[in-house]
Protein backbone atom coordinates (compact mmCIF):
# COMPACT_ATOMS: atom_id res chain seq x y z
CA UNK A 1 0.00 0.00 0.00
CA UNK A 2 2.77 2.42 0.97
CA UNK A 3 4.79 1.70 -2.17
CA UNK A 4 1.73 2.15 -4.36
CA UNK A 5 0.84 5.52 -2.84
CA UNK A 6 4.39 6.84 -3.08
CA UNK A 7 4.40 5.84 -6.76
CA UNK A 8 0.96 7.42 -7.16
CA UNK A 9 2.27 10.79 -5.98
CA UNK A 10 5.51 10.45 -7.94
CA UNK A 11 3.69 9.84 -11.21
CA UNK A 12 0.77 12.21 -10.69
CA UNK A 13 1.64 14.45 -13.66
CA UNK A 14 1.40 11.56 -16.13
CA UNK A 15 -2.23 10.76 -15.29
CA UNK A 16 -5.51 12.50 -16.17
CA UNK A 17 -6.36 15.24 -13.71
CA UNK A 18 -9.82 13.75 -13.15
CA UNK A 19 -12.01 11.15 -14.77
CA UNK A 20 -15.69 10.39 -14.21
CA UNK A 21 -16.65 7.17 -12.47
CA UNK A 22 -17.75 4.37 -14.75
CA UNK A 23 -21.26 3.04 -14.24
CA UNK A 24 -20.05 -0.32 -12.92
CA UNK A 25 -17.54 1.37 -10.60
CA UNK A 26 -20.24 3.53 -9.08
CA UNK A 27 -22.47 0.48 -8.67
CA UNK A 28 -19.68 -1.34 -6.81
CA UNK A 29 -19.37 1.58 -4.40
CA UNK A 30 -23.12 1.45 -3.78
CA UNK A 31 -23.20 -2.24 -2.90
CA UNK A 32 -25.17 -3.20 0.24
CA UNK A 33 -23.67 -3.95 3.66
CA UNK A 34 -21.43 -7.03 3.47
CA UNK A 35 -22.57 -9.81 5.78
CA UNK A 36 -19.36 -11.84 5.60
CA UNK A 37 -15.69 -11.00 5.83
CA UNK A 38 -13.63 -10.00 2.80
CA UNK A 39 -9.87 -10.51 2.76
CA UNK A 40 -7.70 -7.38 3.06
CA UNK A 41 -6.04 -8.27 -0.27
CA UNK A 42 -9.42 -8.32 -2.00
CA UNK A 43 -10.44 -5.05 -0.36
CA UNK A 44 -7.21 -3.43 -1.47
CA UNK A 45 -7.71 -4.68 -5.02
CA UNK A 46 -11.12 -3.05 -4.93
CA UNK A 47 -9.53 0.20 -3.71
CA UNK A 48 -7.07 0.21 -6.61
CA UNK A 49 -9.82 -0.47 -9.12
CA UNK A 50 -12.69 1.68 -7.85
CA UNK A 51 -11.23 4.50 -5.75
CA UNK A 52 -7.63 5.30 -6.64
CA UNK A 53 -8.28 6.23 -10.30
CA UNK A 54 -11.34 8.34 -9.51
CA UNK A 55 -10.24 10.74 -6.78
CA UNK A 56 -10.87 14.50 -6.90
CA UNK A 57 -7.55 15.12 -8.61
CA UNK A 58 -6.23 17.91 -6.42
CA UNK A 59 -2.82 16.25 -6.11
CA UNK A 60 -2.41 16.91 -9.85
CA UNK A 61 -0.61 20.14 -10.88
CA UNK A 62 -3.39 21.04 -13.34
CA UNK A 63 -6.14 20.85 -10.73
CA UNK A 64 -7.22 24.51 -10.68
CA UNK A 65 -10.78 24.26 -9.40
CA UNK A 66 -11.83 25.53 -6.01
CA UNK A 67 -9.00 26.07 -3.48
CA UNK A 68 -7.46 22.68 -2.71
CA UNK A 69 -3.92 22.04 -1.58
CA UNK A 70 -1.88 19.30 -3.22
CA UNK A 71 -0.66 17.41 -0.16
CA UNK A 72 2.81 15.90 0.27
CA UNK A 73 4.33 12.44 0.77
CA UNK A 74 5.56 13.57 4.20
CA UNK A 75 2.02 14.49 5.18
CA UNK A 76 0.82 11.07 4.06
CA UNK A 77 3.39 9.37 6.29
CA UNK A 78 2.51 11.61 9.23
CA UNK A 79 -1.11 10.51 8.83
CA UNK A 80 0.06 6.90 9.08
CA UNK A 81 1.96 7.64 12.30
CA UNK A 82 -1.03 9.43 13.79
CA UNK A 83 -3.24 6.50 12.87
CA UNK A 84 -0.87 4.13 14.64
CA UNK A 85 -1.03 6.18 17.84
CA UNK A 86 -4.83 6.50 17.56
CA UNK A 87 -4.77 9.33 20.10
CA UNK A 88 -7.94 11.14 21.18
CA UNK A 89 -7.11 14.82 21.45
CA UNK A 90 -10.22 15.79 23.34
CA UNK A 91 -8.19 16.02 26.52
CA UNK A 92 -5.92 14.43 29.13
CA UNK A 93 -2.18 14.70 29.65
CA UNK A 94 -0.24 13.24 26.70
CA UNK A 95 2.29 14.41 24.12
CA UNK A 96 -0.12 14.72 21.15
CA UNK A 97 -1.95 17.53 23.00
CA UNK A 98 1.35 19.36 23.45
CA UNK A 99 2.05 18.94 19.72
CA UNK A 100 -1.24 20.68 18.89
CA UNK A 101 -0.50 23.45 21.38
CA UNK A 102 2.89 23.97 19.80
CA UNK A 103 1.31 24.21 16.34
CA UNK A 104 -1.17 26.78 17.64
CA UNK A 105 1.63 28.83 19.22
CA UNK A 106 3.59 28.75 15.96
CA UNK A 107 0.55 29.91 13.99
CA UNK A 108 -0.19 32.69 16.48
CA UNK A 109 3.42 33.86 16.26
CA UNK A 110 3.31 33.82 12.46
CA UNK A 111 0.24 36.07 12.45
CA UNK A 112 1.47 38.44 15.16
CA UNK A 113 -0.99 37.52 17.91
CA UNK A 114 -0.07 38.09 21.57
CA UNK A 115 0.98 35.58 24.24
CA UNK A 116 -2.65 35.31 25.40
CA UNK A 117 -3.60 33.71 22.08
CA UNK A 118 -5.02 30.22 21.80
CA UNK A 119 -6.74 28.14 19.21
CA UNK A 120 -7.71 24.75 17.96
CA UNK A 121 -7.23 22.56 14.91
CA UNK A 122 -10.57 21.76 13.28
CA UNK A 123 -11.88 20.22 10.06
CA UNK A 124 -11.63 23.45 8.09
CA UNK A 125 -12.49 27.13 7.97
CA UNK A 126 -16.21 26.36 7.99
CA UNK A 127 -15.92 25.01 11.54
CA UNK A 128 -13.40 27.71 12.46
CA UNK A 129 -15.81 30.46 11.37
CA UNK A 130 -18.62 28.78 13.32
CA UNK A 131 -16.50 28.79 16.49
CA UNK A 132 -15.73 32.48 15.93
CA UNK A 133 -19.44 33.32 15.66
CA UNK A 134 -20.13 31.53 18.95
CA UNK A 135 -17.30 33.36 20.72
CA UNK A 136 -18.52 36.70 19.38
CA UNK A 137 -22.07 35.90 20.54
CA UNK A 138 -20.88 35.07 24.06
CA UNK A 139 -18.74 38.22 24.15
CA UNK A 140 -21.69 40.49 23.41
CA UNK A 141 -24.47 38.70 25.32
CA UNK A 142 -22.50 37.25 28.21
CA UNK A 143 -22.37 33.77 29.69
CA UNK A 144 -26.17 33.57 30.00
CA UNK A 145 -26.41 33.22 26.23
CA UNK A 146 -25.09 29.68 26.56
CA UNK A 147 -28.08 28.62 28.65
CA UNK A 148 -30.82 31.10 27.78
CA UNK A 149 -30.03 31.67 24.12
CA UNK A 150 -30.48 35.02 22.43
CA UNK A 151 -33.22 36.08 24.86
CA UNK A 152 -34.88 38.30 22.23
CA UNK A 153 -31.61 39.99 21.23
CA UNK A 154 -31.43 40.77 17.51
CA UNK A 155 -27.78 40.35 16.63
CA UNK A 156 -26.38 41.53 13.30
CA UNK A 157 -23.11 40.62 11.61
CA UNK A 158 -21.34 42.18 8.62
CA UNK A 159 -19.21 40.88 5.76
CA UNK A 160 -18.50 41.69 2.13
CA UNK A 161 -20.84 40.63 -0.65
CA UNK A 162 -18.13 38.15 -1.66
CA UNK A 163 -18.06 36.38 1.71
CA UNK A 164 -17.78 32.59 1.68
CA UNK A 165 -21.04 30.70 2.21
CA UNK A 166 -19.75 29.19 5.47
CA UNK A 167 -20.21 32.54 7.24
CA UNK A 168 -24.00 32.77 6.75
CA UNK A 169 -24.08 29.03 7.45
CA UNK A 170 -22.34 29.67 10.77
CA UNK A 171 -24.95 32.27 11.74
CA UNK A 172 -27.64 29.78 10.78
CA UNK A 173 -26.11 27.02 12.93
CA UNK A 174 -25.63 29.44 15.83
CA UNK A 175 -29.37 30.11 15.87
CA UNK A 176 -29.12 33.70 14.66
CA UNK A 177 -30.37 32.96 11.16
CA UNK A 178 -28.48 33.70 7.98
CA UNK A 179 -30.54 36.91 7.53
CA UNK A 180 -28.56 38.31 10.47
CA UNK A 181 -25.64 38.76 8.06
CA UNK A 182 -25.50 42.10 6.28
CA UNK A 183 -23.68 41.65 2.97
CA UNK A 184 -21.90 44.91 2.29
CA UNK A 185 -21.29 45.96 -1.34
CA UNK A 186 -17.78 45.80 -2.77
CA UNK A 187 -15.99 48.25 -5.01
CA UNK A 188 -14.22 47.62 -8.34
CA UNK A 189 -11.38 46.03 -6.34
CA UNK A 190 -13.87 43.59 -4.74
CA UNK A 191 -13.12 44.96 -1.26
CA UNK A 192 -15.88 45.69 1.21
CA UNK A 193 -17.00 49.34 1.13
CA UNK A 194 -16.09 50.48 4.65
CA UNK A 195 -18.15 53.68 4.42
CA UNK A 196 -21.29 51.72 3.55
CA UNK A 197 -20.43 49.28 6.33
CA UNK A 198 -20.31 52.08 8.92
CA UNK A 199 -23.62 53.47 7.67
CA UNK A 200 -25.26 50.04 7.85
CA UNK A 201 -24.08 49.51 11.42
CA UNK A 202 -25.51 52.90 12.44
CA UNK A 203 -28.81 52.13 10.73
CA UNK A 204 -29.07 48.76 12.47
CA UNK A 205 -28.40 50.33 15.87
CA UNK A 206 -31.09 52.93 15.19
CA UNK A 207 -33.53 50.14 14.28
CA UNK A 208 -32.96 48.38 17.61
CA UNK A 209 -30.57 45.68 16.46
CA UNK A 210 -27.32 44.77 18.22
CA UNK A 211 -24.33 44.74 15.86
CA UNK A 212 -21.76 42.29 17.24
CA UNK A 213 -19.42 40.96 14.53
CA UNK A 214 -17.52 42.09 11.46
CA UNK A 215 -15.98 39.40 9.26
CA UNK A 216 -13.09 40.57 7.12
CA UNK A 217 -12.20 38.41 4.12
CA UNK A 218 -8.54 37.64 3.45
CA UNK A 219 -8.68 36.09 -0.01
CA UNK A 220 -12.22 35.94 -1.39
CA UNK A 221 -13.27 32.66 -2.92
CA UNK A 222 -14.27 34.14 -6.29
CA UNK A 223 -11.36 36.45 -7.14
CA UNK A 224 -8.89 36.34 -4.22
CA UNK A 225 -9.64 39.86 -2.95
CA UNK A 226 -8.70 41.17 0.50
CA UNK A 227 -10.83 43.52 2.54
CA UNK A 228 -9.08 46.51 4.13
CA UNK A 229 -8.41 44.70 7.40
CA UNK A 230 -6.76 47.68 9.10
CA UNK A 231 -9.82 49.85 8.41
CA UNK A 232 -12.10 47.10 9.68
CA UNK A 233 -10.01 46.78 12.84
CA UNK A 234 -10.36 50.55 13.42
CA UNK A 235 -14.13 50.37 12.93
CA UNK A 236 -14.48 47.41 15.29
CA UNK A 237 -12.52 49.28 17.95
CA UNK A 238 -14.77 52.34 17.62
CA UNK A 239 -17.99 50.31 17.60
CA UNK A 240 -16.88 47.71 20.18
CA UNK A 241 -17.48 44.80 17.79
CA UNK A 242 -15.78 41.43 17.49
CA UNK A 243 -13.33 41.49 14.57
CA UNK A 244 -12.95 38.15 12.83
CA UNK A 245 -10.89 37.38 9.73
CA UNK A 246 -11.89 34.59 7.37
CA UNK A 247 -8.47 33.87 5.90
CA UNK A 248 -9.06 30.31 4.69
CA UNK A 249 -6.12 30.53 2.30
CA UNK A 250 -5.21 34.23 2.18
CA UNK A 251 -4.09 34.45 5.81
CA UNK A 252 -0.94 32.55 4.89
CA UNK A 253 0.23 35.48 2.75
CA UNK A 254 1.46 36.78 6.12
CA UNK A 255 4.43 34.44 5.58
CA UNK A 256 5.46 36.11 2.29
CA UNK A 257 7.38 39.42 2.35
CA UNK A 258 5.98 40.19 -1.11
CA UNK A 259 2.34 39.48 -0.21
CA UNK A 260 1.92 40.21 3.50
CA UNK A 261 0.77 43.78 2.87
CA UNK A 262 -2.57 42.19 1.95
CA UNK A 263 -3.18 41.17 5.57
CA UNK A 264 -2.07 44.39 7.28
CA UNK A 265 -4.36 44.74 10.30
CA UNK A 266 -5.04 41.01 10.66
CA UNK A 267 -2.87 40.94 13.78
CA UNK A 268 -5.53 43.10 15.47
CA UNK A 269 -8.29 40.52 14.96
CA UNK A 270 -10.10 38.86 17.85
CA UNK A 271 -10.09 35.61 15.85
CA UNK A 272 -8.73 34.22 12.59
CA UNK A 273 -9.89 31.21 10.56
CA UNK A 274 -7.56 29.56 8.06
CA UNK A 275 -6.58 26.19 6.62
CA UNK A 276 -3.29 24.35 6.67
CA UNK A 277 -4.66 22.05 3.94
CA UNK A 278 -4.51 24.81 1.34
CA UNK A 279 -1.26 26.72 0.74
CA UNK A 280 0.56 24.85 3.52
CA UNK A 281 -0.14 21.63 1.54
CA UNK A 282 -1.04 19.57 4.62
CA UNK A 283 -3.31 16.60 3.70
CA UNK A 284 -7.01 17.05 4.41
CA UNK A 285 -8.30 17.96 6.83
CA UNK A 286 -6.42 20.60 8.80
CA UNK A 287 -8.28 23.83 9.52
CA UNK A 288 -7.46 26.20 12.36
CA UNK A 289 -9.17 28.79 14.55
CA UNK A 290 -6.92 31.26 16.34
CA UNK A 291 -8.27 33.54 19.06
CA UNK A 292 -6.55 36.59 20.46
CA UNK A 293 -7.39 35.62 24.04
CA UNK A 294 -7.87 31.95 24.84
CA UNK A 295 -10.11 32.99 27.72
CA UNK A 296 -12.80 33.73 25.12
CA UNK A 297 -12.66 30.12 23.97
CA UNK A 298 -12.89 28.77 27.49
CA UNK A 299 -15.77 31.09 28.31
CA UNK A 300 -17.68 29.91 25.25
CA UNK A 301 -17.10 26.16 25.38
CA UNK A 302 -16.11 24.89 28.82
CA UNK A 303 -18.75 22.81 30.58
CA UNK A 304 -18.74 21.06 33.96
CA UNK A 305 -18.97 17.29 33.44
CA UNK A 306 -18.03 14.81 36.15
CA UNK A 307 -16.37 12.27 33.88
CA UNK A 308 -14.48 14.95 31.92
CA UNK A 309 -13.17 17.04 34.81
CA UNK A 310 -9.46 17.82 34.50
CA UNK A 311 -7.37 17.01 37.56
CA UNK A 312 -4.09 18.28 38.96
CA UNK A 313 -2.09 15.10 38.43
CA UNK A 314 -2.17 11.83 36.54
CA UNK A 315 -3.67 11.31 33.10
CA UNK A 316 -6.53 13.70 33.83
CA UNK A 317 -4.20 16.72 34.27
CA UNK A 318 -3.07 19.22 31.62
CA UNK A 319 -5.98 21.69 31.66
CA UNK A 320 -7.46 23.36 29.74
CA UNK A 321 -8.37 20.43 27.55
CA UNK A 322 -9.21 21.00 23.88
CA UNK A 323 -12.76 19.84 24.68
CA UNK A 324 -13.08 23.14 26.59
CA UNK A 325 -11.96 25.17 23.56
CA UNK A 326 -14.43 23.96 20.92
CA UNK A 327 -17.45 21.75 20.29
CA UNK A 328 -15.68 18.40 19.70
CA UNK A 329 -15.01 15.94 22.50
CA UNK A 330 -13.52 13.22 20.30
CA UNK A 331 -10.73 14.62 18.15
CA UNK A 332 -8.10 12.97 15.97
CA UNK A 333 -4.39 13.74 15.94
CA UNK A 334 -4.49 16.04 12.90
CA UNK A 335 -1.81 18.20 14.53
CA UNK A 336 0.96 15.70 13.77
CA UNK A 337 0.94 16.24 9.99
CA UNK A 338 0.94 20.02 10.54
CA UNK A 339 3.80 19.71 13.03
CA UNK A 340 5.83 17.73 10.50
CA UNK A 341 5.07 20.18 7.70
CA UNK A 342 5.99 23.34 9.60
CA UNK A 343 9.34 21.92 10.64
CA UNK A 344 10.19 20.19 7.37
CA UNK A 345 9.37 23.13 5.10
CA UNK A 346 9.53 26.19 7.36
CA UNK A 347 7.41 29.31 7.31
CA UNK A 348 9.48 30.90 4.54
CA UNK A 349 8.79 27.98 2.20
CA UNK A 350 5.04 28.36 2.71
CA UNK A 351 5.37 32.00 1.74
CA UNK A 352 7.31 31.00 -1.38
CA UNK A 353 4.56 28.58 -2.42
CA UNK A 354 2.03 31.41 -2.17
CA UNK A 355 4.26 33.69 -4.23
CA UNK A 356 4.74 31.06 -6.94
CA UNK A 357 0.99 30.45 -7.10
CA UNK A 358 0.40 34.16 -7.62
CA UNK A 359 3.12 34.31 -10.28
CA UNK A 360 1.41 31.49 -12.20
CA UNK A 361 -1.89 33.39 -11.93
CA UNK A 362 -0.28 36.51 -13.39
CA UNK A 363 1.20 34.43 -16.20
CA UNK A 364 -2.23 33.03 -17.00
CA UNK A 365 -3.78 36.51 -16.93
CA UNK A 366 -1.16 37.72 -19.41
CA UNK A 367 -1.83 34.75 -21.70
CA UNK A 368 -5.57 35.44 -21.62
CA UNK A 369 -5.02 39.13 -22.39
CA UNK A 370 -2.98 38.12 -25.44
CA UNK A 371 -5.64 35.77 -26.83
CA UNK A 372 -8.39 37.51 -28.85
CA UNK A 373 -10.79 34.61 -28.20
CA UNK A 374 -10.50 34.99 -24.41
CA UNK A 375 -11.28 37.76 -21.92
CA UNK A 376 -10.61 38.40 -18.25
CA UNK A 377 -13.73 39.01 -16.14
CA UNK A 378 -12.12 40.25 -12.92
CA UNK A 379 -8.87 41.67 -11.57
CA UNK A 380 -6.21 39.17 -10.46
CA UNK A 381 -5.06 40.41 -7.05
CA UNK A 382 -3.74 37.06 -5.85
CA UNK A 383 -3.95 33.49 -7.16
CA UNK A 384 -7.37 33.29 -8.84
CA UNK A 385 -8.08 34.05 -12.50
CA UNK A 386 -11.64 34.42 -13.81
CA UNK A 387 -12.06 34.48 -17.59
CA UNK A 388 -14.16 33.15 -20.45
CA UNK A 389 -14.19 32.20 -24.10
CA UNK A 390 -15.84 34.96 -26.11
CA UNK A 391 -19.21 34.22 -27.70
CA UNK A 392 -22.50 36.01 -28.44
CA UNK A 393 -24.29 37.26 -25.33
CA UNK A 394 -27.09 34.72 -25.46
CA UNK A 395 -24.69 31.80 -25.77
CA UNK A 396 -21.59 32.73 -23.79
CA UNK A 397 -22.56 31.39 -20.34
CA UNK A 398 -23.71 28.00 -21.59
CA UNK A 399 -20.69 27.69 -23.85
CA UNK A 400 -18.19 28.35 -21.07
CA UNK A 401 -19.98 25.97 -18.73
CA UNK A 402 -19.62 23.25 -21.36
CA UNK A 403 -15.99 24.14 -22.05
CA UNK A 404 -15.12 23.70 -18.38
CA UNK A 405 -16.86 20.33 -18.26
CA UNK A 406 -15.24 19.22 -21.53
CA UNK A 407 -11.77 19.94 -20.17
CA UNK A 408 -12.50 18.20 -16.88
CA UNK A 409 -13.89 15.08 -18.54
CA UNK A 410 -10.94 14.91 -20.93
CA UNK A 411 -8.61 14.88 -17.92
CA UNK A 412 -6.63 17.83 -19.32
CA UNK A 413 -7.22 20.25 -16.44
CA UNK A 414 -9.78 20.87 -13.73
CA UNK A 415 -10.90 24.51 -13.51
CA UNK A 416 -14.15 25.42 -11.80
CA UNK A 417 -16.79 28.03 -12.67
CA UNK A 418 -18.28 30.97 -10.82
CA UNK A 419 -20.41 34.05 -11.48
CA UNK A 420 -18.72 37.44 -11.87
CA UNK A 421 -21.01 40.46 -12.23
CA UNK A 422 -23.76 38.20 -13.53
CA UNK A 423 -21.56 36.41 -16.06
CA UNK A 424 -20.38 32.82 -15.87
CA UNK A 425 -16.60 32.61 -15.64
CA UNK A 426 -14.09 29.80 -15.94
CA UNK A 427 -12.15 30.04 -12.69
CA UNK A 428 -8.56 28.89 -12.19
CA UNK A 429 -7.28 28.91 -8.60
CA UNK A 430 -3.58 28.14 -8.13
CA UNK A 431 -2.82 26.45 -4.82
CA UNK A 432 -0.92 23.24 -5.60
CA UNK A 433 2.84 23.46 -5.00
CA UNK A 434 3.41 21.26 -8.07
CA UNK A 435 1.79 23.71 -10.53
CA UNK A 436 4.01 25.54 -13.06
CA UNK A 437 3.46 28.19 -15.72
CA UNK A 438 3.33 25.49 -18.42
CA UNK A 439 0.28 24.07 -16.62
CA UNK A 440 -1.41 27.45 -17.03
CA UNK A 441 -0.42 27.39 -20.70
CA UNK A 442 -1.99 23.94 -21.01
CA UNK A 443 -5.25 25.31 -19.60
CA UNK A 444 -5.29 28.13 -22.16
CA UNK A 445 -4.70 25.71 -25.03
CA UNK A 446 -7.38 23.35 -23.74
CA UNK A 447 -9.95 26.17 -23.45
CA UNK A 448 -9.15 27.46 -26.93
CA UNK A 449 -9.40 23.97 -28.43
CA UNK A 450 -12.65 23.12 -26.63
CA UNK A 451 -14.17 26.47 -27.56
CA UNK A 452 -13.23 26.09 -31.22
CA UNK A 453 -14.55 22.53 -31.33
CA UNK A 454 -17.91 23.57 -29.94
CA UNK A 455 -18.05 26.61 -32.23
CA UNK A 456 -17.27 24.47 -35.30
CA UNK A 457 -19.92 21.92 -34.35
CA UNK A 458 -22.47 24.68 -34.00
CA UNK A 459 -21.58 26.13 -37.38
CA UNK A 460 -21.87 22.67 -38.95
CA UNK A 461 -25.37 22.22 -37.51
CA UNK A 462 -26.36 25.56 -39.00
Amino acid sequence: MLDDMVDHLRDVRSRPVWQPLQTQTRATLRAPLPAETISPDAIYDRFRDTILPYATGNTHPRFMGWVHGGGTPLGMLAEMLAGGLNANLGGRDHAPIEVERQVIRWAAEAFGLPETAGGLLVTGSSMANFIAVLMARTAVLGDDSRTKGLNAARLTAYASAGVHRCVPDALDMAGLGSDALRRIPVGPDYRMDVAVLAETISADRAAGATPFLIVGTAGSVDVGAFDDLAALADLCARENLWFHVDGAFGALTALSPALRHNVAGMDRAHSIAFDFHKWAQVPYDAGCILVRDQADQIRTFTAATAYLTPGTRGLSANAPWPADLGPDLSRGFRALKVWFAIQAFGADRFGEVAERSCAVAQHLAARIAAEPALELLAPVPLNIVCFRYRAPAGEVDALNREIAADIQEAGLAAPSTTIINGALAIRAAFVNHRTRTDDADALVEAVLAAGKTRHDKKETRR
